[in-house]
């Protein structure tokens, strides 16, 4: 399994968070693979034999070769159908509303042909540019001048909602909505509007993913601290908090979530570079 991120163009760093590539040979790509909530939108393109995503136990959908995964808030679970090979752009929370003016609520949860929302034939040509692409380096120009040409020149990112991100990344996730507007629900409420069409999920429930990742980061490293230990880094009230949170958006408690193989791939995501 290779996986390797890659900076973007400092021009794009505010919307995008990094490239990666993602390479697993058909003998290792076997079993399911849970996906879990990190607060960020992909574009994906598969060049290998395909991807199937499971709705339930055992249905599933063949996810298209071009692609955009919305914000996730449970876990998402995928299956290879033998060999991976995928590019894809990691958006920061914001990013991809900065390229696009659909409601990002509209793409959480599920992926989305790019075609559907840039047109067949622009993708098109973005696919076979990409797949005559000799190396990484090469793709990256490539998926950048297409981004270049789709951004928009006047962002439509509200600025409250850039104000509250930054917040909330800046401190894990624990960010007071309520006290930075100052207590006013009537604000509090156009926020979460706001951030529902930007971002795709509620301030709330990107506090807890980003606080989570903050939590997966530090059980990822090698010396790894106790849950307790864990929690209290990571601005939890308590580890029985930790634990509740854990549950919600990975289905495990975070020792199952260790010892779980189906969580291999999110760990290789969501690990400190």
């Amino acid at each position: 399994m290779k996986y390797q991120t890659y900076p973007p163009h400092k021009d794009l760093s505010a919307m995008v968070q990094c490239y990666w590539t993602l390479e697993v040979e058909a003998s290792e790509s076997q079993e399911k693979q849970h996906i879990v909530p990190d607060g960020c939108m992909e574009m994906a393109f598969l060049f290998g034999d395909g991807i199937k995503r499971y709705v339930n136990e055992t249905e599933f959908v063949l996810q298209p070769q071009a692609m955009v995964i919305g914000q996730i808030t449970k876990p998402f679970t995928i299956e290879p159908l033998g060999y991976v090979n995928t590019f894809a752009v990691r958006f920061y929370p914001y990013g991809f509303s900065m390229i696009h003016t659909v409601s990002m609520l509209e793409l959480s949860d599920r992926e989305t042909d790019l075609s559907i929302l840039f047109g067949e034939e622009k993708v098109t040509h973005l696919l076979i540019d990409l797949k005559n692409a000799k190396s990484t380096k090469d793709k990256i120009k490539i998926v950048e001048a297409f981004l270049f040409s789709v951004l928009n020149q006047k962002s439509n990112l509200e600025r409250v909602v850039k104000k509250v991100m930054e917040s909330l990344t800046a401190n894990h996730g624990s960010t007071s909505i309520l006290s930075l507007l100052e207590h006013d629900q009537a604000k509090v409420r156009d926020l979460e509007r706001k951030f529902l069409k930007h971002v795709g999920v509620s301030p709330k429930t990107l506090g807890k993913v980003i606080r989570l990742q903050t939590a997966l980061q530090l059980m990822l490293e090698k010396d790894a601290k106790s849950l307790t230990q864990i929690a209290y880094d990571s601005n939890y009230y308590d580890q029985s908090h930790f634990i509740k949170d854990f549950r919600s958006l990975t289905g495990l408690s975070p020792k199952q979530f260790s010892d779980d193989n189906r969580f291999q791939l999110s760990s290789l995501f969501y690990q400190k570079k």
